[in-house]
C-alpha cells in the first residue's frame, strides 16, 4: 500500500529553510522575447518560473515524450478559506467553474443574466426560511425559474470545447489548501487552451446551479457512506480545535449544503480567483518562449487583487494527552492514529519524511518488518498527510482474528519507541534517501508528476529551490538528529479513532429536493466556441506502434522469448516474467504467492531478504491475475544483477515455515470475513461478478474454507518453484544493450533444460441476459449503486472504431450523453457512466456496462433514466462532430512509449491482431457519420437485456420497482463470496 501511495506523496513534498542548499541556487535570465524568468541550478526538470506584471506565476518544464502538455491551474483557495457559516463554498465554486461565462455556455447572455440574478436572490431568501413547507414551496419556485433559465443555456460547452481541442483528464479537485483545475492537451492547441481558460477565469456564472447542487448532495452522501472518510474527518477533528482543518470539512456541513449562497460564491471567486493568487503550470512538448508570449496575451490583462490578505492560520495549543473517539460503520474494525506536525513548509518537514519511511516503506521499515512481516497484525502502515499549515503523521492498523484494537495501537506506538531509542540500522537513512531519489527519477518521466510538483511548490508558498532540494536536506540528517526529532515530537500528543463494526448512531443523509428535469441544448454553439473550432493549428501526425521496429525479439533458451525495449532516458529498468495462466487454472496460486511474501531462503531470513532488496533499491513482486502470472523486478540498472540473483534464489529455494503458514491461513479467514463487510468488495467484486457469470465465476473459483485449512507448505512451495520451470516469456525495458541483457539473463535466470507446458485454460461461461435477473444485496448505506451489464458477441476488431466513437459520444466523459442527461439535466447522480467494452481477448465477449450511484430515494428515476438512454440514444450532430474531433486529436497527439509498447503488443496479440489497433480507429472515425453510430447503437446496444447488480439498504431500496428489470433475487454474502462451501472441488 505504501508503495502505491509513494508516487502521489512525492508530488506534494516540501520544506522551507533560510537558504536552499548550495547546489540549488535560484538565478534569473531573459528569454529571446525579453521575458525574465527564474530557474534553479542542478534542477533536472529544468523548470522556468515566469511572473507576469499582474502577479500570475507561470511554471514551465519541457519534456518531449509526446506532443502533449499537462496543464494545472492551481488557486490558493481551498476549504480552509471557507467562511465558518458557509462551509463547502470553495468546492461548490469548483463545480460551477465548468458552467461557462458570458461568452460561452449561453445562447443569449443578456436574457439569461436576468434569470441568473433572480435565482441568486431567491437562494438568499431560501436561506432565511425555517418552516419545511415554506422551504419546499419556495424551492419549487427556484426550480421553475431555473428551468426557464436552462432554456438559454448550452449544456457542457466547456467540456465540448476542451474535447474539440483533444484534451484528456479534464477535471478539478479541492483540498483544504487549494483548488486545482487540470487538462492534458495536444501541444498544438496551447493557444486555444489559453484562450478558453483566460475567459473561464475572468468571471463566474452560476449556471444550472440547482442541478449541480444536487450532484454535490450526492457527493456528500457518498462520503457519509464511507467509513474511511468518517475516520479521516474524525482524526482531523480530534487534532485541530481551532484550525479549519478540523473545525470544518471541504465538502461542508449538511446544513450549509441545504442553504447555499450564490452571493458568497461570487464574493469568494472575485476575491481569490485573481492572477496574484493563481499559477499556470505546464509540462510537456512546447517552446517556453512562444508559450509565455501566449500566456501574456490572454492572461496579461487580468486584474489582480492588491488587497488580498495573507492567510494567517490559527495556532493550535499543544496536545498533552491522547484524544480518543470511536466511529461505527459496516466495514471491518481498525485503528487509526494521528500526530499533529509542522506543515509542508516547516523547517523539519524533511525529517518527518525520513521518520515516515523508516517506519513504513513497504519493504524494510520497522512496521513492515516487525508487524506485517512477522504477522503481528493483519495489516499496518503509516503515511504523512501533507497540508500547508500543519501535517498529520497518520498511522493505521488492522487486527488479526481476536486481536484487540488497543493492542494494535500499542504495537504501532512500540515502533515509534524503537526510533526514539535509535534501534534501527545506520544504513537505513541513506536507503530511504535513495528510495526518494529513485522515485524522483521516475517522476521526471511523467508530465503529470512534473506539473504537480509545480502546483505544490506554488500553493505551499515555497521557492522552487526550497521545494526541489528536499532530498538533499534529507541526506544530511544524522541518526542523532533524527532520534532527537522523534523524541521531541512523539509522545502522548496523538489522536486515536477506533473504527468498530456496527450501525452508526450519527447516521445522516442529505435529502433530495424536488427537481424538474431541465432540457439541455446540445446543438447550439456560442460564437466563442465557434472561434475555437475554427482556429487553424499546425497539424500533428499520428504515430502508431510498429511492433516489428519498436520491439526487438530474441531468445535466451529454446521456448523463452525475450521482448526488448531500450530505455534511452535514465538508468532504471523493468523486468517481467510472464506466464499465461493464473488463478483460473489454479486457485491455490494466490495463497502460494501470499506465503512467499513471508519467507526467506537458505541464505537470508525473511527480514534480511527484505532489507537486501531495499538496500539495492529494488522492487520485487509475484502476482497472479485470473489469466496471467507476473514476476516483476524493477530498480536501478546498476543493481539489476544482484537484485535478480536475490529473487531467483527466492523462487528456487524458499524456506518453508509452518508457523507462518498457520498464521497466513488464520489471517486469510479474517480477510475473507472483512471482505464481507466492505462495500467495494461486495459490490464491485462479488456482486458484479455474480451478475456477469452467476455463482461459478473467476471470483468464486477459490479455495473453500475447508481446503484453505488443509494447505501444506510443501504443496505451496512446489507451486512457487514451478514458476520459472513453466513456459514463460521475458519482457525488459531498461538501459542495457540487448546482447548484455541476454548474457545477464542466461547467467542468472534459473530454468530447467525442458520447460513444463502451462496448464490448460479454464473458461467461465457468462450469464445469458435473455431472461434478465436483478441480483441485490442488503448493505447499511445511504446511497444505492446499480450496475447494468449485458454480454455481447466475441471480440471483433472491425467494430473497434464504432465502439470508440460510441464510448466518446455516449458515456465516456463529462460532455457525454449519459453524464449530461443523468447528472446535468436531472441531478440524479454524482457518478454515472456507460461503455461498450470490447473483449480483452479474441475468444472473450464484448459487454455493455453501465453504472449509476444515486440516493436511494432517487433509485427508480435514475434507473429508468439510464435504461431509457441505453435504448434510445439522443442524436446530436454537433455533439457527434465534437466527439469525432476529440478522438482524432487524442490519437494524433498520443504516443505509446516505454513499457507501454510491450504491453500494447501483448494486448494486440491477445486479440489476434498484429498491429496497433488505433490505426483502424483513426482511419475509420474520420469518415464516420451520425448514421453510422446510430446503426452501431441499434445493432449492439438498443433494446438489449441486462442483468443487474444492486447494493443498498433494503429498507430504503424500492424492491418492487426492481421487478420490472427482471427476476429479483436477494443474495446473501455467503452466496456471493462462496468461501463456506465444504463441497467446493479444489482445482489442480
Amino acid at each position: 500500500m505504501k508503495r502505491m501511495m509513494l508516487f502521489f506523496l512525492l508530488l506534494s513534498l516540501g520544506y522551507s529553510c533560510k537558504q536552499a542548499e548550495q547546489s540549488y541556487v535560484t538565478k534569473t535570465a531573459k528569454d529571446e522575447a525579453g521575458y525574465t524568468y527564474e530557474y534553479v541550478t542542478d534542477d533536472e526538470s529544468k523548470t522556468r518560473i515566469y511572473t507576469l506584471d499582474n502577479g500570475l506565476k507561470v511554471y514551465m518544464s519541457v519534456y518531449k515524450n509526446a506532443p502533449r502538455i499537462q496543464t494545472f491551474i492551481p488557486v490558493k483557495a481551498g476549504g480552509k478559506f471557507d467562511p465558518a457559516n458557509s462551509t463547502g463554498l470553495a468546492h461548490y465554486l469548483e463545480h460551477m467553474m465548468f458552467k461557462g461565462t458570458n461568452l460561452f455556455g449561453t445562447k443569449d447572455w443578456d436574457k439569461e443574466k436576468v434569470f441568473i440574478d433572480s435565482i441568486e436572490n431567491m437562494f438568499e431568501h431560501y436561506r432565511t426560511l425555517t418552516d419545511s413547507e415554506e422551504r419546499k414551496a419556495w424551492y419549487a419556485k427556484i426550480d421553475a425559474v431555473s428551468n426557464e433559465a436552462s432554456k438559454l443555456a448550452i449544456a457542457n460547452e466547456y467540456d465540448k470545447m476542451v474535447g474539440l481541442i483533444g484534451a484528456k483528464g479534464t477535471n478539478a479537485y479541492t483540498t483544504n489548501d487549494r483548488t486545482v483545475y487540470m487538462n492534458d492537451i495536444p501541444s498544438n492547441q496551447l493557444e486555444n487552451f489559453l484562450k478558453i481558460e483566460a475567459n473561464r477565469f475572468s468571471m463566474i456564472v452560476n449556471r444550472l446551479f440547482h442541478t449541480e447542487l444536487e450532484a454535490v448532495y450526492e457527493e456528500k452522501n457518498r462520503g457519509l457512506d464511507s467509513d474511511g472518510s468518517k475516520v479521516y474527518e474524525g482524526i482531523l477533528k480530534l487534532l485541530f480545535d481551532k484550525h479549519p482543518y478540523g473545525t470544518q470539512t471541504v465538502i461542508g456541513t449538511i446544513e450549509h449544503l441545504k442553504n447555499p449562497s450564490i452571493k458568497d460564491i461570487n464574493a469568494y471567486f472575485y476575491k481569490y480567483y485573481r492572477p496574484n493568487n493563481v499559477a499556470l503550470c505546464l509540462s510537456g512538448d512546447f517552446d517556453p518562449v512562444e508559450a509565455i508570449q501566449l500566456v501574456d496575451k490572454y492572461f496579461g490583462a487580468w486584474e489582480p487583487n492588491n488587497d488580498l490578505e495573507v492567510y494567517v492560520p490559527p495556532v493550535e495549543d499543544p496536545i498533552t494527552a491522547p484524544r480518543i473517539d470511536t466511529v461505527y460503520g459496516p466495514n471491518a474494525e481498525s485503528v487509526t492514529m494521528g500526530f499533529r506536525m509542522g506543515g509542508t513548509s516547516s523547517k523539519n518537514y524533511h525529517v518527518l519524511q525520513l521518520v515516515d519511511y523508516l517506519l513504513a516503506n513497504s519493504t524494510a521499515g520497522l512496521i513492515d518488518l516487525n508487524l506485517v512481516q512477522k504477522q503481528a497484525v493483519l495489516g499496518a502502515g503509516c503515511t504523512v498527510i501533507d497540508m500547508n499549515d500543519y501535517a498529520v503523521h497518520y498511522f493505521y492498523g488492522q487486527p488479526r482474528e481476536g486481536q484487540d484494537l488497543a493492542e494494535v495501537k500499542q504495537l504501532l506506538l512500540d515502533q515509534i519507541e524503537m526510533l526514539k531509542k535509535g534501534e534501527f540500522e545506520d544504513w537505513m537513512i541513506q536507503a530511504v534517501v535513495n528510495d526518494f531519489k529513485k522515485n524522483n527519477m521516475q517522476g521526471l518521466e511523467s508530465n503529470g508528476a512534473r506539473a504537480d510538483n509545480m502546483v505544490m511548490a506554488f500553493t505551499n508558498n515555497m521557492s522552487w529551490a526550497d521545494y526541489i532540494s528536499l532530498v538533499d536536506r534529507m541526506e544530511k540528517v544524522t541518526k542523532e538528529e533524527l532520534v532527537a526529532f522523534v523524541n521531541a515530537n512523539y509522545s502522548d500528543n496523538y489522536a486515536v479513532i477506533y473504527k468498530l463494526t456496527g450501525e452508526d448512531p450519527n447516521k445522516q443523509k442529505v435529502e433530495k429536493p424536488a427537481i424538474t428535469k431541465v432540457d439541455l441544448d446540445r446543438d447550439s454553439k456560442s460564437d466563442f466556441c465557434k472561434s475555437i473550432e475554427a482556429a487553424e493549428v499546425a497539424p500533428i501526425q499520428p504515430v502508431f506502434v510498429d511492433y516489428s521496429k519498436d520491439i526487438v525479439k530474441s531468445e535466451i533458451e529454446p521456448g523463452i522469448e525475450v521482448l526488448y525495449k531500450k530505455n534511452e532516458e535514465n538508468k532504471l529498468f523493468n523486468l517481467y516474467y510472464l506466464l499465461d495462466f493464473g488463478t483460473n487454472e489454479n486457485p491455490q496460486m494466490k495463497l502460494a504467492l501470499d506465503y512467499l511474501e513471508y519467507l526467506g531462503t537458505t541464505k537470508y531470513s525473511p527480514e534480511a531478504l527484505k532489507k537486501e532488496f531495499y538496500k539495492l533499491g529494488a522492487n520485487f513482486s509475484v502476482f497472479s491475475s485470473e489469466e496471467r502470472l507476473y514476476v516483476t523486478l524493477s530498480g536501478l540498472s546498476e543493481n539489476m544483477v544482484p537484485s535478480m540473483q536475490l529473487f531467483e534464489e527466492l523462487l528456487a529455494e524458499p524456506t518453508p515455515d509452518d508457523e507462518v503458514l498457520k498464521n497466513l491461513i488464520s489471517d486469510s479467514h479474517k480477510q475473507r470475513s472483512d471482505a464481507k463487510k466492505n462495500k467495494g468488495a461486495i459490490f464491485w467484486s462479488a456482486l458484479s461478478s455474480y451478475a456477469k457469470y452467476g455463482p461459478k465465476s473467476p471470483f468464486t473459483n477459490i479455495l473453500s474454507n475447508e481446503d484453505l485449512d488443509a494447505l501444506q507448505s510443501g504443496k505451496l512451495l512446489e507451486l512457487v518453484k514451478s514458476i520459472p520451470q513453466t513456459q514463460h516469456r521475458i519482457l525488459y525495458y531498461g538501459p542495457m544493450e540487448l546482447a548484455e541483457l541476454n548474457k545477464t539473463l542466461t547467467a542468472n535466470h534459473r530454468v530447467p533444460a525442458q520447460l513444463q507446458p502451462a496448464p490448460e485454460k479454464v473458461k467461465f461461461a457468462e450469464l445469458d441476459a435473455t431472461n434478465p435477473h436483478v441480483f441485490y444485496t442488503d448493505y447499511d448505506m445511504v446511497q444505492a449503486e446499480i450496475i447494468f451489464q449485458s454480454p455481447g458477441e466475441k471480440f471483433d476488431a472491425s467494430i473497434a472504431p464504432e465502439s470508440a466513437m460510441f464510448n466518446e459520444y455516449f458515456g465516456g466523459n463529462m460532455g457525454s450523453v449519459v453524464f449530461q442527461e443523468i447528472r446535468e439535466a436531472q441531478g440524479l447522480a454524482y457518478s454515472v457512466f456507460a461503455r461498450f467494452t470490447q473483449g480483452a481477448k479474441k475468444e472473450t465477449n464484448d459487454q455493455i456496462f453501465a453504472y449509476v450511484g444515486t440516493q436511494a430515494d432517487k433509485q427508480v428515476e435514475a434507473m429508468d433514466a439510464l435504461l431509457e438512454l441505453l435504448n434510445n440514444m439522443p442524436e446530436s450532430e454537433q455533439s457527434f462532430e465534437s466527439s469525432k474531433k476529440a478522438i482524432l486529436k487524442k490519437i494524433e497527439s498520443e504516443r505509446i512509449t516505454k513499457t507501454s509498447v510491450l504491453f500494447n503488443y501483448l494486448s494486440a496479440e491477445d486479440k489476434g491482431v498484429n498491429y496497433d489497433l488505433r490505426k483502424d480507429i483513426y482511419g475509420k472515425v474520420q469518415n464516420m457519420t451520425m448514421a453510422d453510430l446510430s446503426a452501431f447503437h441499434k445493432k449492439y446496444v438498443k433494446d438489449k437485456k441486462y442483468n443487474l447488480a444492486v447494493i443498498g439498504d433494503k429498507n430504503r431500496l424500492n424492491i418492487v420497482a426492481l421487478g420490472k428489470y427482471g427476476v429479483v433475487q436477494e443474495l446473501s454474502l455467503a452466496e456471493l463470496f462462496g468461501y463456506d462451501d465444504p463441497k467446493k472441488q479444489l482445482m489442480n
